[in-house]
């Protein structure tokens, strides 16, 4: 299934994208799409509605964050071998983990700020995963079993914020609107591998990412064991995998957002986002 949240921000309603892709409104079955209604048995209950029975949602409205009350929006830094060296790093050892301020997420296709005072505002593309039950101390064959579903996640960052300011990597990439969810949530059982995914990323039509899960240094079952050795991970939580090349940092030379420009970016079986860069 295909699991979305629809309307003017802060008023977003459940729904789901039926098999013509109308969008149902799902008000009448769960409160919304966030951390306790994610659970197996939450899932199986939509599933179980007749698409075609509920209210479609009036087209053109919008696409909010695919998941709500985020709790932890957890990143993985350097996943991508050929990635880290394009920013003059070497591949990790252990996962790379950082922390999005959650105040960041926001909608597949809503704005994108260019912070006061940034010179270096970049683009990620990346798998997102939304865990769907409680996982703690969990191996890696039972890690998946925990994962709700998956969705596109542009990891905005501001590279000077990141790395020439001092402290964590954390300021870089928590701005307001550096954190766009979906356009939906995929539930598990129709990615049945997520290491085989393709990726991609244009900006203004210019094709700056292009590449595929399988290349990624720590799959998702493995970053998932391994997180829940430190934290608890919660229903509703997102995990950001990584990103391929191709980020502006790593052309030469740098290339980084400027407001009025586009990005469209997506994810084999997970749909498309498109964002518009604005000052903020």
């Amino acid at each position: 299934m295909q699991l979305l949240r629809a309307g003017a921000r802060g008023q977003e309603r459940p729904a789901l994208r039926d098999g013509t892709g109308a969008l149902r409104d799902l008000s009448s079955i769960v409160d919304d799409i966030s951390g306790p209604f994610l659970s197996p048995e939450c899932i199986e209950r939509i599933r179980a509605v007749d698409p075609s029975a509920l209210p479609e949602v009036p087209p053109g409205t919008r696409i909010g964050a695919c998941v709500g009350s985020v709790g932890k929006f957890i990143c993985i830094g350097l996943n991508y071998a050929d990635h880290a060296r394009e920013t003059g790093k070497e591949p990790p050892d252990e996962p790379v983990v950082f922390m999005k301020a959650t105040s960041a997420i926001c909608g597949p296709d809503d704005d994108i700020e260019i912070p006061r005072g940034s010179e270096k505002t970049d683009w990620e593309v990346e798998l997102a995963v939304v865990i769907g039950t409680r996982a703690k101390y969990v191996s890696r064959e039972q890690a998946l079993d925990h994962v709700a579903g998956y969705c596109v996640a542009n990891d905005v960052s501001e590279r000077a914020f990141q790395s020439e300011r001092g402290g964590q990597w954390t300021k870089g990439k928590s701005h307001d609107t550096f954190g766009p969810i979906g356009p939906w949530l995929v539930t598990r059982d129709e990615i049945p591998d997520p290491q085989n995914l393709d990726l991609w990323l244009e900006v203004d039509g210019v094709r700056r990412q292009t590449g595929n899960t399988r290349t990624m240094i720590f799959d998702v079952a493995f970053l998932i064991s391994y997180l829940s050795r430190f934290m608890t991970l919660e229903p509703g939580d997102v995990i950001s995998t990584g990103t391929p090349p191709g980020v502006g940092l790593g052309l030469k030379p740098p290339a980084f957002l400027r407001p009025g420009q586009t990005i469209t970016l997506g994810i084999e079986k997970l749909g498309t986002q498109a964002q518009r860069t604005v000052s903020a």
